[in-house]
């Protein structure tokens, strides 16, 4: 099985993370193993725990990295991440990655049916063993609730006209494969904007991917329970790939860098809040323009880093 994926910003993670010969880290989107692959000559010492929903992913990665005796590979969404340490007996850990991007075989694939380029089974669902799919949606779920799904998780200002077409097609027929999707979008859409976006349908299914496998819910309380578990002077390092990922990374970072978080109207502070990272990355770092050239899907891709300042996890 190929499960090739190139690993994004591969140099500025192994710098980020400040890996040490014993570092306890956790890769929490695992994949193929890419970025995996460089952190385990790391740490011959120390301990990697590899998560991923993917079962392909797990299968895979352990035959690339068959050659290495320390690492823990765990079939689970990373936002168990406080029981999936428990589980292991682990209190705290040196370093973190997450790294909220598809795999490129998750997308090449086409029964996997996440891509709009190859037409297959219109599934989305990266732990296969879910019976939940973008089938389920785009054929039972109702005209208000697919217009808030593409709204809010593609940010798609043309989700009623969509929407509407998709209505249309299925009162005649099931909508089964991405072919028969992407074709019901590129039709209703003015042509301009089927060619401007390099795909009518990418919004849509970026919105139908994030609903089928709830990638951002509870994302902020997962960052939240990662920077708890993290040692002092631990770090964490995020890579995301739209707006919506990045600002909830944001906003989770910029509250625990914060030294104050009362009300803006308050006239003193009373929250005795202290900061409990400091901020590595002040703005995110973004691809540099070869690796964008040599691939092109790193291109959206924000990195941020923070460091954990106490640790009072016990």
């Amino acid at each position: 099985m190929e499960f090739y994926h190139e690993p994004v910003m591969l140099d500025e993670v192994i710098t980020g993370l400040n890996l040490k010969k014993t570092s306890i880290v956790v890769d929490c989107t695992l994949g193929g193993g890419g970025h995996s692959s460089e952190i385990i000559k790391k740490i011959p010492q120390g301990l990697l725990i590899g998560i991923d929903k993917d079962l392909e992913a797990i299968n895979y990665s352990k035959n690339r990295l068959k050659n290495f005796d320390n690492i823990i590979y765990v079939k689970d969404d990373f936002k168990n991440f406080d029981d999936i340490l428990n589980s292991q007996k682990i209190k705290k850990v040196d370093a973190v990655l997450i790294d909220l991007g598809i795999s490129s075989h998750q997308i090449n694939e086409a029964e996997r049916g996440f891509s709009f380029l190859h037409d297959g089974p219109l599934d989305m669902r990266m732990n296969q063993e879910q019976k939940f799919s973008a089938y389920d949606i785009v054929n039972f779920y109702d005209r208000k609730e697919l217009i808030k799904i593409l709204t809010t998780f593609g940010e798609e200002k043309f989700a009623p006209l969509i929407v509407s077409n998709i209505l249309k097609h299925r009162a005649v027929k099931e909508i089964k494969t991405t072919k028969q999707l992407n074709q019901i979008i590129e039709e209703i859409l003015p042509k301009k904007i089927v060619y401007k976006r390099g795909g009518a349908a990418k919004k849509t299914f970026q919105a139908l991917r994030i609903a089928v496998n709830g990638e951002l819910a509870n994302l902020d309380k997962s960052l939240e329970q990662i920077i708890q578990r993290l040692n002092s002077n631990g770090r964490l390092v995020v890579i995301s790939f739209h707006s919506l990922e990045d600002r909830i990374v944001k906003t989770v970072f910029k509250k625990s860098a914060a030294r104050c978080i009362c009300p803006p109207t308050a006239p003193i502070c009373v929250c005795n809040h202290k900061p409990e990272i400091k901020l590595i990355t002040k703005k995110p770092l973004i691809p540099s323009t070869e690796e964008i050239s040599k691939n092109p899907r790193s291109s959206s891709a924000k990195l941020r880093i923070i460091e954990k300042l106490f640790s009072p996890y016990s």
